[in-house]
């Protein structure tokens, strides 16, 4: 049995250890088992999840309804992901996840402006010669305008 159909019998017939061990194979069908078959967070599920940084993302926004260490860490692997998480599960600036997006000069100059939003050497120095680096001054000195103001 594949995943995915291990996924679709618990639909029909309820959550069963076999069919959640088969659904924990893939990283989205053992997100989606705990979202709509077990309908709470468990670590074999929330394990599998982490496997892809998008799928742990998901996780923790829709099964977890929050941060964890677990999820974190996974997301923090992908700079899209870790702003993301940032932004949406966190809803406040962390260490690791900016050191997630500024693995990137576009995430970390996003992760800059909506999240910091403020100067930090981390996301400047993610910027430094990319396309990114005029829009990332231009940021602060607006900043630093409204603060004359």
């Amino acid at each position: 049995m594949k995943p995915i159909e291990a996924y679709v019998s618990a639909l029909k017939n309820g959550p069963e250890k076999d069919t959640r061990d088969i659904a924990c194979q893939a990283s989205y069908t053992a997100c989606l088992y705990a979202s709509h078959i077990d309908e709470s967070p468990r670590k074999d599920t929330r394990k599998a999840a982490c496997e892809d940084s998008y799928d742990a993302y998901i996780y923790a926004r829709i099964v977890d309804k929050g941060p964890t260490k677990d999820t974190r860490k996974a997301v923090c692997k992908n700079p899209e992901y870790a702003y993301m998480y940032a932004l949406t599960i966190d809803k406040k600036p962390r260490k690791d996840t900016r050191e997630g997006a500024c693995k990137d000069p576009e995430w970390a100059y996003k992760y800059a402006v909506s999240i910091d939003k403020s100067f930090h050497e981390d996301t400047y120095n993610a910027v430094l010669n990319t396309e990114y680096e005029e829009k990332y001054k231009e940021f602060i000195n607006n900043l630093i305008k409204e603060e004359i103001v």
